[in-house]
């Protein structure tokens, strides 16, 4: 374990209670002397790391090393221009990388959680990554504890440690007491119950606590360095990975073959390995992480106009790809504004004796203050005597509430009484009852009596209202208790609350069903008030599960349960968990809303967690979304600008491969049979940049609706397959050329080199208009950049023969009739790949299961086969 003994010497200003905090000045200089608050070191961005990281990719040494060959070989114009290409990688890169990274930084800033510390005599808030040894904060219910701390105060505090110890259930936590040491003794050491620690949660109470290790010298230290190992591979990584093992198998063979012909050909041998170091990279989409980047944090920059925040943008890909989200009814479904609607005695009589009571408990407790408490307290605002009797008893002990229990109990002294006062859920009291109250007098619970209280809260649940049990004893003399203290109580009636629909829940609903993804409740309220609410917003209750039942099922069960139902009922944190991973088994990728602290084991557990602004820290901490405002609508519009971003690098992956595919086979192929190479080194890699740059502005691009409608995931399979078709057909076209400029133009090398350079360029910058879209490329409107850049850069490739670069670049001026031919041959070959993409793109638009290629062309061969043999009538 790390350590936490360092002996702090307090400083600055004391607070009202005689608590001292430190300065400015202190807490910088022990930043500095300790490091800032976190358990791995954040490397800040800086241009010149970017730039080197650039120089790590082993392709880009090789540029340099064969630039460096060349310039000693005498080959000056081959050496400059792979090293300008270079150069141009690298500033693009750079300047893209540092634009996207701080508009990324700015948007988890914006979210970082913060502590509330004492500094210079007064409380504030602050990062907690400046927390530094010595400082005093101040903890409640809901709070992530920001570093190991000893608690100078301290009530009802009660901290949830499984990170550390792993109990399941909360630790109570105490200040030290006021005992003096006596002199010459050491000072006693702080024992566990007298400390909080990093990686724990505050759930009930409230606390002051001096800050005794920060970072990697916490408890939670050693635990962190082995948890440092690399997190399972999200989606998005997963998807990438296989990308790139596809990119290099190709590369691999293909280069390969190209060396061992030219060898075989007796070609120059550094020239020959120049050529298939070129056509290697001119076959690798070497900006992917660039345009991966400045996609990611478009779409990232986009949802937070949309009041959504991104953690991390890698998330971004995976909250596109929802299919099922599971959400509590409350906040989603309904305002989350709970008004309290009527206080009724055990046998649904009016009676203001359960809103006394439930005020007092409510006032009382120290736990995290749920929307019933806030309504319980607003609506005795407006009964004087209520509120005076609420605010003259004085607490004695509380026990917190737990989702196991599903109730809070405080005891206070009530007026010269000591009271017990419980309240929860009816399900949960009811077996602790013997009593209960009516007309101010107590009778035995029997079997009929309660049948008559059940039927009290049923018929409130039945109209949508939530009702509380509140229950008490008399405990005399009693200091402290504990849970087994809930016994033997009265009832003494109920609160009932009533939480009314979002005016947009509905539609809301509709419009994410209408776009792929199907909402799951999984709400603690019992069923009657859950099949209310989701009546009221349109939802199908009819097949709902209770937690009860979730509890006999095996996790096969569950999934196939879990894949049909709608509405689970009375579920616990534990039984969401489950239903989480249930759908995931089953291939779904499921999005989790929450904003409790119970939530956070299910925002872990869910492919994309998904909190708002006012949670509690540790549902914000797990989350990788943050909605700024609550409300569907609004996560609605966040899934939708996740798929158009993740549309976009996938116009870079199928444009790329398969257009440098066609390219790079067709060179390959044209080495076995030309008495030359098809085209310089420096002539590829020129290439190679122009159709980079013309690529750049593909971030900006406008996504199909009919993309945008359904979620999509990595399909490794679809974009080899368009790769092995679209390439090919690129090749053909290539082949077509090289046929134009032998036989037709008697081309000599350098004019061979110069007309393909053009047609090559042309047609696998310009089928970007063509791939961008699963439709008519003239009905789908691409953005003003992408546009802009691609014409200009084939512009560029058809000009740069006519001018003075030519002659070093080793190019030369084009017959106006070759220009003629290619730009037909260019339009034929779009027109072509429009026809051929169909197949290949419908599950793109979400028309056709992935895996649906290899049939769809199939049955087409075979239709067109049996046309052909279908014999003629004379």
């Amino acid at each position: 374990m790390g350590s936490s003994s360092l002996v702090i010497a307090s400083g600055a200003a004391p607070d009202s209670q005689g608590i001292e905090g430190l300065t400015s000045a202190e807490a910088s200089a022990r930043l500095a002397r300790f490091g800032p608050n976190a358990l791995a070191s954040r490397q800040r961005f800086t241009i010149l790391r970017q730039a080197l990281r650039f120089f790590t990719n082993p392709l880009v040494i090789i540029l340099l090393l064969a630039s460096g060959v060349s310039a000693s070989l005498g080959e000056a114009t081959s050496a400059i221009i792979i090293f300008v290409i270079v150069a141009l990688s690298v500033a693009i890169d750079t300047f893209q990388t540092a634009r996207s990274q701080q508009a990324a930084e700015t948007l988890r800033r914006s979210v970082a959680l913060t502590a509330t510390v004492l500094r210079d005599g007064a409380w504030g808030e602050i990062e907690r990554r400046a927390i530094v040894p010595g400082d005093i904060i101040r903890l409640s219910a809901g709070d992530l504890v920001p570093a190991d701390a000893t608690l100078l105060e301290s009530h009802d505090v009660y901290a949830q440690e499984a990170a550390l110890t792993g109990e399941s259930l909360p630790t109570e936590k105490h200040a030290a007491g006021p005992a003096p040491t006596p002199p010459g003794a050491d000072a006693a050491q702080p024992t566990p119950e007298q400390r909080v620690y990093l990686g724990s949660s505050i759930i009930s109470g409230a606390a002051i606590a001096r800050v005794t290790a920060t970072g990697r010298a916490t408890e939670f230290g050693e635990i962190a360095e082995r948890l440092r190992a690399r997190a399972p591979e999200t989606e998005f990584e997963r998807g990438l990975r296989g990308f790139g093992m596809l990119i290099l198998r190709t590369v691999f063979f293909l280069t390969l073959f190209v060396f061992l012909v030219n060898l075989v050909a007796r070609r120059d041998p550094l020239e020959s390995l120049l050529f298939a170091v070129a056509l290697a990279v001119g076959l690798t989409p070497e900006f992917l992480p660039m345009i991966t980047t400045v996609t990611l944090t478009r779409g990232a920059v986009h949802m937070a106009k949309q009041h959504v925040v991104v953690k991390h943008l890698e998330a971004i890909q995976n909250f596109g790809g929802i299919d099922i989200l599971c959400s509590d009814k409350t906040g989603t479904l309904t305002s989350g504004e709970m008004t309290l609607g009527a206080s009724l005695d055990a046998l649904g009589a009016a009676s203001d004796r359960a809103e006394e009571l439930a005020a007092i408990n409510s006032r009382l407790e120290s736990g995290i203050r749920s929307p019933l408490d806030a309504a319980i307290l607003r609506a005795v605002e407006a009964k004087p005597a209520l509120q005076a009797a609420s605010e003259s008893a004085v607490k004695v002990d509380e026990i917190p509430f737990d989702f196991e229990r599903r109730r809070l109990s405080v005891v206070a002294d009530v007026g010269g009484a000591r009271l017990l006062i419980t309240k929860g859920a009816p399900e949960s009291m009811l077996p602790l009852c013997v009593a209960y109250e009516t007309d101010g007098a107590s009778a035995p619970l029997d079997e009929q009596a309660r049948a008559a209280v059940e039927a009290v809260f049923a018929e409130r649940n039945a109209r949508g209202e939530r009702a509380l049990a509140v229950a008490m004893r008399a405990a005399p003399g009693q200091t402290r208790f504990t849970a087994a203290d809930e016994r033997d109580l009265t009832l003494v009636g109920f609160v009932c609350f009533a939480d009314q629909p979002l005016p947009d829940a509905a539609e809301a609903l509709t419009a994410l069903a209408s776009d792929g993804v199907r909402v799951k409740i999984l709400t603690g309220d019992n069923e009657l008030v859950a099949r209310h609410v989701c009546a009221a917003v349109g939802l199908d209750a009819s097949q709902l599960v209770r937690g009860a039942e979730i509890d006999r099922m095996t996790d096969a069960a569950l999934g196939q349960v879990a894949e049909r139902a709608i509405v689970f009922a009375r579920v616990s944190p534990a039984q969401k968990n489950r239903i989480i991973l249930a759908l995931k088994r089953r291939g779904h990728v499921v999005g989790f809303l929450g904003d409790g602290v119970n939530d956070a084991p299910s925002l872990h557990a869910a492919d994309v967690g998904v909190s708002v602004a006012t949670a509690v820290d540790v549902a914000k901490d797990s989350a990788e979304i943050i909605l700024m405002r609550p409300g569907l609508s609004v996560l609605h519009n966040g899934i939708l600008e996740g798929r158009k971003a993740f549309g976009n690098v996938m116009k870079y992956l199928l444009m790329g491969t398969s257009s440098n595919f066609g390219n790079m086979f067709s060179m390959a192929a044209a080495t076995i049979f030309l008495p030359y190479l098809p085209m310089l080194p420096s002539q590829i890699l020129l290439n190679n940049l122009l159709y980079d740059l013309a690529q750049i502005s593909i971030p900006t691009d406008n996504v199909d609706a009919s993309y945008i409608r359904k979620p999509h995931r990595w399909d490794i399979r679809a974009i080899r397959n368009f790769m092995l078709l679209i390439g090919p057909i690129s090749s053909v076209f290539d082949f077509l050329t090289f046929f134009l400029l032998l036989r037709v133009f008697h081309a000599p090398e350098t004019l061979f080199h110069t007309g393909w350079f053009v047609e090559s360029l042309a047609t696998q910058t310009l089928v970007l208009f063509v791939i961008r879209t699963a439709g008519n490329p003239f009905k789908s409107r691409p953005s003003r950049p992408l546009v802009v850049t691609t014409l200009a850069i084939v512009a560029l490739a058809m000009a740069l023969p006519f001018t003075p670069l030519a002659a070093p670049l080793g190019f030369t001026p084009l017959p106006f009739a070759l220009l003629a031919l290619i730009a037909a041959m260019t339009v034929v070959y779009l027109a072509l790949v429009n026809v051929l993409k169909r197949p290949l793109m419908r599950e793109r638009a979400g028309n056709q299961p992935a895996g649906a290629l290899a049939g769809s062309l199939a049955g087409a061969w075979g239709r067109w086969r049996k046309t052909l043999q279908r014999p003629h009538s004379g």
